[in-house]
């Protein structure tokens, strides 16, 4: 199978000739805080060798218990927030027919998402709509407290029992959590549902290849072993001095210093959206603190030449891009004749819908580096497991050396507690008194 491939010399030309070199030692570093385990966060690795530890039996665990829930069920709805639902919904949509939900008598359930906001309309129609289903529910919260989550998850579990009766309900609900503590794994325990286990050293944004994402992958229809054997393989090069891991670290870094403060990750394929919904988490999250970070940004190429590209192309010169490519379509479609051709696009006529794409892709990357927007470019061989377990794994190591090079933990979150304080102090949640006195009088000012 052919690996992912980076791609930087549209990049390098916008760097002074010593810039990525400067940052080998630091890179270098990192890599070796990371394999000691001496890394701040070092709590939190493990994710690091996670593709050549997990299991057969895990794995073959996921998988009979995504059959059985394939098997009881037209409808999986997965509760979740942040890094417990972007990672199996990235590559859920990545791997899916675009219009599969519109197809009747699909061979595959519909997976659907809840607990990642706290919408009663969204909520409303979502109860509606599994009011004719015969659903399941994947809880995944570590604590089983986490508003979004904890909210959907009570609201879903009642309306499964009373649609399924509490025994059948009991055998579609499954719970991703902790090993030993929190309410969810109170419940699960309780209630007798089957369990998998959150490793405590591997956070939400991490966990894509844990049964946080597999479950709902398998679930899908997906093939997790070989989502698993490319993260593998990416593992096995990452260690590698000079590598595209190395790379990519150390040219955003590079383009950071030199005044790059944005980095978007664009696409040219719509299933590849929720990628860079996942990708903006895991490198905002990891490294946007200690008044630090490259700020992320995403869009989907070339629906938003139409919108966001004048900005790029011609706005305040503090962005750079990374692009992801996907050289070989699943399909293959050609553009017709047409006798009038009056969009004049017989010029075209025989030539893959593909080459199309490419072609302004290309052309875009070009205007956008004489534009003075440095390119980087990471091309997928195609949308299949295997390489976007390669590109997952890629992004997770890359990430953790290059929040190291630039000087934070890139395994915390202290920023993401700030916001919950103020919403318990305004709901007026228990042991939050003192909280809401406070919120209140500066409300009153």
């Amino acid at each position: 199978m052919k690996d992912i491939r980076l791609e930087i010399d549209k990049a390098l030309s916008s760097l002074s000739s010593d810039a990525v070199s400067t940052l080998e030692p630091a890179v270098r570093r990192a890599q070796q805080t990371l394999a000691d385990g001496t890394c701040e966060g070092n709590d939190f690795l493990g994710w690091l060798h996670l593709p050549s530890t997990i299991s057969e039996e895990l794995l073959t665990d996921i998988k009979t218990t995504a059959a059985t829930l394939r098997q009881n069920c037209d409808t999986i709805v997965v509760a979740g927030i942040g890094g417990s639902y972007l990672g199996a919904k990235a590559i859920i949509e990545a791997l899916s027919n675009s219009f599969e939900w519109l197809k009747a008598g699909g061979e595959r359930p519909a997976v659907l998402f809840a607990g990642n906001n706290i919408s009663e309309d969204y909520l409303a129609e979502l109860s509606d709509l599994l009011r004719t289903r015969r659903f399941g529910i994947i809880n995944i919260s570590k604590s089983g407290t986490t508003t979004e989550t904890a909210l959907a998850f009570r609201l879903l579990r009642a309306q499964c029992v009373a649609q399924r009766g509490a025994d059948e309900a009991r055998k579609v609900i499954v719970a991703i959590t902790d090993a030993r503590k929190g309410a969810a794994r109170t419940t699960a325990d309780k209630e007798g549902y089957k369990s998998f286990v959150i490793p405590d050293n591997v956070g939400g944004r991490f966990s894509v290849l844990t049964p946080v994402g597999l479950l709902p992958i398998a679930c899908a229809g997906f093939d997790i072993d070989a989502l698993i054997e490319g993260a593998r393989r990416m593992e096995q090069q990452a260690d590698a001095p000079g590598g595209i891991i190395e790379q990519y670290a150390a040219v955003r870094n590079a383009l950071y210093r030199s005044g790059k403060k944005i980095e978007i990750l664009a696409n040219y394929h719509p299933k590849l959206h929720y990628l860079g919904e996942w990708w903006k988490q895991l490198f905002g999250e990891s490294e946007g603190k200690d008044g630090k970070g490259i700020f992320t940004a995403a869009v989907d190429l070339t629906t938003d030449l139409h919108s966001m590209g004048q900005w790029i192309q011609d706005a305040e010169r503090t962005i750079f891009e990374t692009v992801i490519s996907v050289e070989t379509p699943r399909y293959s479609l050609l553009v017709p004749h047409d006798d009038e051709n009056l969009d004049g696009l017989n010029f075209l006529e025989g030539q893959h819908v593909d080459h199309v794409n490419k072609m302004a892709e290309l052309g875009t990357q070009l205007a956008h580096a004489d534009g003075g927007v440095p390119c980087l470019r990471l091309v997928l061989p195609c949308l299949d497991e295997y390489s976007l377990g390669q590109f997952i794994y890629f992004m997770e190591r890359a990430c953790g050396i290059s929040g190291l090079v630039l000087g934070v933990n890139p395994f915390n979150q202290p920023g993401v507690e700030a916001y919950k304080k103020n919403m318990f102090a305004l709901l007026g949640k228990p042991g939050y008194e003192a909280e809401s006195a406070a919120i209140r009088q500066r409300l009153g000012e």
